[in-house]
Parts: C-alpha cells; structure tokens; sequence
C-alpha cells in the first residue's frame, strides 16, 4: 500500500476522532436517557455482555431462549467487539453448528455452513427480511459494526420465515436509535496496512418523540495476498418516530461498496500436500492484478412499524428494497497444467466473470395477540408476506495462460468473450402463517404451520427459451419444552422446511427443483439456578434434505438427490464471575449423501467437517492490581474434511489461538487483537481447488465514547 493511500486512511480516521469535541462544543441541552420499552437486552435488541436473555428471531415474538425449544446462538455487538470481528464470519467463529470461513480468508462473502450445509444463499437475513442471493455472485453483505447481535437459528425456520435452508438460519439485527444523545468513534490497524475507521452517533429531540443514529463505517488497505486490497465503506442513517409508548416508525437506509480481488483456488497438491518444490506460498497472488477485481454496490431502504392497542394486540409491518451490483473477473486456477517439479510448476488457469444485477423486495405483515384460555396463556402470530427476486445474470469463462508458480510474471489475460450463462431469474414468493406460543406453568410448546406459493422463471437472453416452476407447500413446526425448578430445561421439536430454488442444473439445463428437508430434534437447556447470567445447552437433531444443489464454488451447480445430517451441539455462554466470561461451543455431525450420483452414495460432502470447536475466555483484572485491563484468549479447533467426492483425499484438522488484551479509562479504549497467535499455515477446505486459511493478524484499535 503506498503512503499515498496510507496517509488519506489517517486523515479519515482523524476526521472521525476529532467529531466528538466538535459536537460537544456545538449541543446546547442534553437530555437524561430515555429508556425503551423493548430494548437493553430483550428480543431483538441489544443487550450487555455475551449472554442473551431473549431472542425474537426463532419465534418472530419475544421470548426468553430458556423456553424456546430451538437450538439457539446469539452473538451480541460486546463479543463482536471483543474479538475485534470485522466480518460475520469473523463474529460466528465461536459459535456451535456453523462452520464460518469455508473458502478461507474470503474477503468477497460470507460462507456459512450450518448443520453441514451451505446457507449464505438462502438463510442469510437482516431484520427479520430475507438477503436472498443467488448461485452466482449476486450476495449480500453486512458489517458486523452495524449490528446489534447476531441470531443464529439452527434446523428449518420456513415455517415463520418461508424458503430458507433446513441447516439453519443467520438473523443480522441492526443498531436502531435507542433515544438517547451519546455516540462513539474509533480507529484501527492491522499488520497488512489495513486502516479501519468508525463512527455512531445519535441523538433525540427535546420532547423524545423523534432520534436518529447515523452509523458509518469503512476499511482500506491490504491483506495477506499480494494485490488483493480490502476496501470497504458502510452507512446506514436512521429516523424513529415515536410518538407515544405504543406506536414506532422506524425509517432507514444502508449503503455499502466494496472493493476487493478473489484469491486462492490452488491445487491439493502443493497447499494439503507437500509438491516436489514444498508449498505454494499463501500470500501468493495468482490471478492477474490488471484482470482481477470483485467490486459490489449494495444499497436498501425500508422501515419497520408497530402499534400495540389496549387490547393486548399488536400489529406491526417490516418493508425493504435492496439492490445489488457486482463486476468479478478472476483468473482462477484448476489445477497443474502438468506434475510440478523443483523447478517448474505451472497452474492450469480459467478466465472467469460474472456480472448479476439483483433487485429484492420483501416486505412481512405481523398481527399478535396475547390471551388466555383457562389455565393456558398464548401469543398467537398471524403473518402474511411477500418476496420479489428480479435477477439478470451474466457470467462467462475461457481458458487463460498459465502461472509459474515458482517464478510468477503476469502478462494479463484477453477479455472473457464467451458466456455460458446470460439469463434472467424472476421469483415471486407468498407465504401466509401463523403460529401459537402456549404456555402451560412450566410448559412450553409452539405449534406453528405456514402455507407458501411460488413461481420461479429462468429466462435466457440470447434464445428467449423458458424453464418456470410454480408450486405451493406446506412447512410446518412443533415444538415442547419443560422448565424444572433446577434450572434444567428439556426439549424436543418436529420441523418440514421448503425452498423453491432459482437457477438451474449446470449439466441438464433444466430449472431446479425445489428443496424439502425435515428434522427431529430433542435437547436440553440448563441455566443454573445459582449462575443466572450463564446458559448451557445440548441439542441432537437427525436432518434430511431432498434435492441438494452443490457448488464448486466458482463455476458449476448441481442437483444431486438427498442428504442426511445429524450430529450433536453443544454451548456454554455466559458470564461465570464479575470478571470472567466464557463462551465454549462443540459440534459433531455424520453428514452423508444418501441419493443421487451412485459413485457418491454413502459418502461425504467435500468441505464438510466431521467436528468443530472452539473456547474463548475474557478476564477483566481486577481493578485494585491493573485498573482497566482485559485480557482475552481462545482457540477454535476444525477437525478434518474430505476434498474430493470420492473422498480419497482429506484436508486435514487444525487449530488456531487468538488472544486479545483490552485497556479502558473513562471514555476512552484501546484493544490489541492477534488472531492465529501463531501464524499456523492451514487449509481451510478444498472443493475441487483448495483455500488457505487465515494468516496472523495483529490488529490495534482506539476508541472513544461520549
């Protein structure tokens, strides 16, 4: 990065540093806070330190998760801080039952894995709106400085949220206005140059009927592969009317860029495996710096409305509309043009690009009612939505020259001419629900059932030929859980899922079909009655799926018939002293294909890891030895994976370290993160090309509130 660019991030970051003295010499009254109903800490909201008391994503209602009978993480905007997250992936490290970072240090999208399957095109949510992508490149996404927490809903949500993945669902919550005159900034380095900046600010009016909170955020700078940058911009201004305690309207934006290059696809031999020369070096670019750039332009814009009235209902209307650009060109490799030696390795390459246009309305209708019959108290929900998916696609690819990896000389690559796909993809989706939150003393239980029509066409431009799908199905869910006196809560839950697919098979041509899945669940959930602010919780599920797409991730979609998953979680989360935090996750899974290709039968899918775990402690010392530090650790730990559908070539297991040491006085803070203390060269997972994983990062950030 040259100091051109390194100066123009300092003057950024200044800019921002100096806005809280600019603002404090400029307001006249400041009024006390004003607290919200809702807020610090229940459903949806925000809340203090890494435990969660409530969640609204699993039940589209407020609910405390010790009487939810759904496996359920949420990472809260503290441990995202913590952990100096700059990525969701990033912020769901330590998490059960999802496997972030699949294509490695990705600085494109977010890959998800979640109970085994790959869930950032379909369950990838923010406010409760689905972030619908498509098989391309047309994907969202969201800075982790935007959001207040992070839901992660583990097995099939459709019968609240129609089509998503059975895996599991991520829902991102946004920072709202809290109604109250305060604000931060902060200012960040990493070992690669990268500069990262922040700002939020908000404020209310005098009679505290209106706030606003304008957020923004942005990186610029390098990463640990030559020629490949990492800049980025967010902003989401906010308005909240809030004329009385019972009416909300909240009005938003959010406006992002990025700008960065694809990285990786290296052959097994060479990254997993020792060539004839040793490794291929993972800082090695090995694309074309005069090609290569993934670039995307993301906007939305949308409100969420509520009214309770006196008669315990509330009715309430979330509506967005999103649109996404993306220019990717990349020069990726497919493997050795022939068997490397000590002195030649040339990678056979591909000249690849994909152009998808994407526009996403959603909007979602909610009426709730709180009553009792007898004994039995219900929260009846009664939704109706809508989605519109409007995508042009365009993605093409040629060979290109190969790299001597060895001794690498980019000499560029002529201009993709040919497509092999120029279509566009229209989906229209209605789902109307309900569902029934009872409870009976201690008893729990959720029925909810949804009814969802689709109609899906794929259109190709050059020939005007037509594949459409229309159909309807029904998802449904049930669910029990017992809370004991002692703090043991078990659970047990049955759940159908639906997912009309856009696209279609890379080798038939033909429209995908939609995808089933249903799964069994039972569970506990222990909250000690003598540690009230920690939560454990243990889950076995058994998940079938039908009609399973699979990607190479670059090029090729597929269809190839069922897949079974079932495994074990478990979670500790929590605050153990007034000094110590704790999240420890562990998760196992036997995932196999079980129809489709007949060489494929019985075996694993590539990427997909036997066990995870990971365990992360926070240690505030106490403040009569070093006043104002914290001190953080952990270790995630990825077992090993197959690269191969024939499964005869394994990626093997690792485990990385990131610590963290914190200094914090009055308004002001200062963090040292390192992740992968030990600069462990891995693989990350192979799917016909291979990943690195991610190198050290030494990052510093100050910060300052007021």
């Amino acid at each position: 990065m040259t100091n051109r660019r390194v100066l123009a991030g300092l003057l950024l970051a200044t800019t921002f540093l100096r806005a809280p003295h600019v603002l404090a010499q400029e307001k006249q009254d400041v009024l006390a806070p004003i607290q919200i109903e809702g807020e610090a800490g229940t459903g949806s909201a925000g809340f203090d330190g890494y435990k969660a008391k409530e969640d609204a994503s699993a039940s589209k209602s407020d609910q405390p998760l010790e009487k939810t009978p759904q496996a359920v993480s949420v990472v809260g905007s503290r441990q995202i801080e913590d952990q100096a997250a700059r990525s969701v992936v990033e912020a769901t490290r330590y998490s059960p039952g999802i496997r972030s970072e699949t294509f490695g240090n990705d600085t494109r999208n977010d890959w998800f894995l979640i109970r085994g399957f790959s869930s950032q095109v379909s369950s990838y949510f923010l406010d409760g709106l689905q972030l619908q992508s498509s098989d391309s490149f047309a994907t969202w996404k969201v800075n982790p400085y935007l959001l207040d927490r992070i839901d992660v809903l583990r097995g099939p949500s459709s019968a609240l949220y129609g089509a998503s993945n059975p895996g599991g669902l991520i829902n991102l919550v946004s920072k709202r206005p809290t109604f109250q005159n305060r604000g931060e900034t902060a200012i960040g380095v990493n070992e690669f140059g990268n500069i990262w900046t922040g700002l939020d600010v908000e404020g209310v009016n005098k009679d505290g009927t209106l706030a606003y909170r304008f957020i923004a955020t942005g990186n610029y700078g390098g990463t640990q592969v030559d020629f490949t940058d990492n800049d980025q911009f967010a902003i989401m201004p906010e308005v909240t009317w809030k004329p009385d305690e019972d009416t909300s309207l909240t009005v938003y934006a959010n406006v992002s860029k990025l700008k960065t290059r694809g990285q990786n696809f290296l052959p097994y031999v060479g990254t997993v495996v020792d060539a004839p020369f040793g490794k291929i070096p993972r800082d090695l670019f090995t694309s074309e710096p005069a090609v290569d750039k993934f670039e995307r332009s993301q906007q939305m814009i949308g409100y969420e409305f509520e009214h309770r009235f006196d008669n315990d209902v509330t009715v309430r209307q979330n509506l967005r509309y999103g649109h996404l650009e993306v220019d990717f060109r990349n020069v990726y490799g497919e493997g050795w043009v022939s068997p490397p030696t000590t002195t030649t390795a040339l990678l056979d390459r591909a000249n690849f690009l994909s152009k998808p246009d994407l526009g996403l309305f959603t909007v979602d209708n909610q009426v709730e009612w709180k009553t009792s019959t007898g004994s039995i108290d219900h929260t009846l929900l009664l939704g109706l939505d809508y989605k519109r998916f409007d995508l042009h696609d365009e993605s093409g690819f040629e060979d290109a020259p190969p790299l001597d990896v060895l001794n690498p000389v980019y000499n560029g690559a002529p201009p993709v001419a040919s497509r092999y796909d120029q279509s566009n993809s229209l989906q229209n989706q209605t789902g109307l629900y309900a569902q029934d939150l009872m409870t009976i003393d201690r008893l729990n239980l959720v029925f909810s059932g949804r009814y969802d029509d689709a109609h899906t066409t794929v259109t190709d431009r050059p020939t005007g030929m037509r594949a459409s799908y229309s159909g309807d199905a029904f998802s449904g869910r049930a669910g029990a859980i017992y809370n004991f006196d002692n703090g043991i809560s078990p659970y047990a839950s049955i759940s159908r899922s639906f997912l009309p697919l856009t696209g279609k098979d890379s080798s038939t041509g033909e429209a995908f079909k939609p995808e089933t899945a249903v799964q069994y669940e039972v569970g506990v959930k222990y909250q000690p009655t003598w540690l009230s602010d920690v939560l454990l919780t243990a889950s076995l599920f058994d998940l079938t799926r039908q009609n399973v797409v699979t990607s190479d991730g670059v090029l090729f979609n597929r269809q190839i018939g069922k897949v079974n998953s079932r495994g074990v979680e478990l979670e500790t989360i929590g605050q153990l002293t007034p000094d110590l935090t704790l999240t420890a996750a562990y998760t196992w899974y036997d995932l196999k294909i079980k129809e489709g290709n007949p060489a494929e039968i019985g075996k694993v899918t590539t990427g997909t890891p036997e066990q995870f775990g990971s365990l992360w402690l926070d240690y505030a010392v106490p403040t009569d030895r070093l006043p104002g530090i914290t001190i953080g650790g952990g270790v995630r730990y990825v077992g090993s994976s197959f690269a191969d559908s024939a499964n005869t070539q394994k990626v093997p297991d690792y485990a990385v370290v990131d610590a963290a040491i914190r200094y914090e006085k009055d308004n002001f803070k200062a963090a040292l993160n390192v992740s992968n203390l030990f600069d462990k060269v891995y693989v990350a997972s192979c799917n016909i090309t291979c990943f690195y994983g991610e190198s050290r990062e030494i990052s510093l950030t100050m910060g300052y509130k007021w």
